[in-house]
């Protein structure tokens, strides 16, 4: 039974609309021949310092060396894993991996964001790109550079020190504490690397439609409420994306950051993943151990980025790709 008046469709299977041939590969190589120059030299560096080391992942599995190298060497299996997984030093180094990357994650991350939106309710031009030159300036220096910074200032004979001593109080040495150095470390990434990571937010606030501003601020929304309700959910989609990055690197935390400073505080605090590596692999002409921690590394940050991705599409984010549904 049917309502009069209602169409029905056709008997029979429903016919697609002809599928309109767009151009051919040629006609697009053509098109886009500037475009695809211009990503020549780019992925010519991924392939060299990212797809070629790959295959030297074999070496995670031979007992290697240089002189014979890969084919001469001979086949160790999982004899590397085996001899990692038994080595304590190994687990305190992938502990202590874990720890700065939760601390870096809960104070470093939120300092880009909450950066790029002070420099956003900066009206002034001017005082807004002073700002952020500045801010941009320690991304340049190097690791030495800032380390050599912060001992001036908080090492044993730095200013802090200084000024404690002039006080008659006891002086201390921050830069050679092993309690505080996750901190440490911390902020010297936010001085270097945070006014940096605000590009990309900037940028994600400057995609936001002005008229969701005015229309609430003719509503009377103030301007905590246009933040907290308009500039906040468009910075969103960025955000979960740069967290899932972030989460995807958590295990390569700066190998010549920890590298310097190693001595200072001591390996029992300062060994990560990468120092592991070069110390018990390169320097302790192990190649094989060194190549299967980092291939461990590598497994273990591809599982947190696909997690990270999982999790970014349960909220309804895209993440690095979109789940097919």
């Amino acid at each position: 039974m049917t309502v009069p008046g209602t169409l029905l469709p056709p008997r029979g299977r429903w016919r697609r609309r002809p599928r309109v041939p767009g151009p051919s590969w040629r006609v697009k190589l053509r098109r886009d021949r500037s475009l695809l120059l211009m990503t020549v030299p780019a992925l010519a560096l991924v392939v060299a310092f990212n797809y070629l080391p790959m295959f030297g992942t074999v070496t995670a599995f031979q007992y290697y060396d240089y002189i014979t190298g890969f084919l001469a060497s001979p086949w160790a299996g999982l004899d590397n894993f085996s001899t990692l997984f038994a080595d304590p030093t190994f687990w305190r180094a992938f502990e202590n991996t874990l720890v700065l990357s939760l601390v870096q994650l809960v104070l470093y991350f939120p300092v880009p964001i909450a950066l790029a939106l002070l420099l956003n309710s900066v009206l002034s031009t001017k005082v807004r790109a002073t700002i952020q030159a500045i801010t941009y300036l320690p991304h340049f220096f190097g690791w030495v550079v800032v380390v050599t910074l912060f001992q001036e200032m908080l090492g044993g004979a730095g200013v802090l020190n200084h000024t404690l001593r002039q006080q008659g109080l006891s002086p201390w040495n921050i830069m050679a504490n092993p309690d505080t150095f996750k901190y440490l470390v911390t902020a010297q990434a936010v001085w270097k690397e945070a006014g940096w990571g605000i590009i990309v937010f900037l940028a994600a606030i400057a995609a936001i439609d002005p008229s969701l501003y005015e229309s609430a601020a003719v509503d009377g929304a103030s301007r905590w409420g246009r933040m907290w309700h308009i500039t906040l959910p468009g910075m969103r989609g960025v955000i979960v994306l740069l967290l899932v990055l972030r989460l995807g690197n958590a295990l390569s935390i700066g190998f010549e950051q920890f590298l310097i400073q190693r001595y200072a505080v001591g390996s029992s605090s300062a060994e990560v993943l990468d120092t592991y590596a070069y110390y018990y692999g390169v320097v302790g002409n192990n190649y094989g151990l060194g190549a299967a921690a980092g291939l461990f590394k590598g497994v273990v940050s591809l599982v947190l980025i696909l997690g990270a991705n999982k999790l970014a599409h349960l909220f309804g984010e895209d993440g690095l790709y979109r789940s097919e549904r």
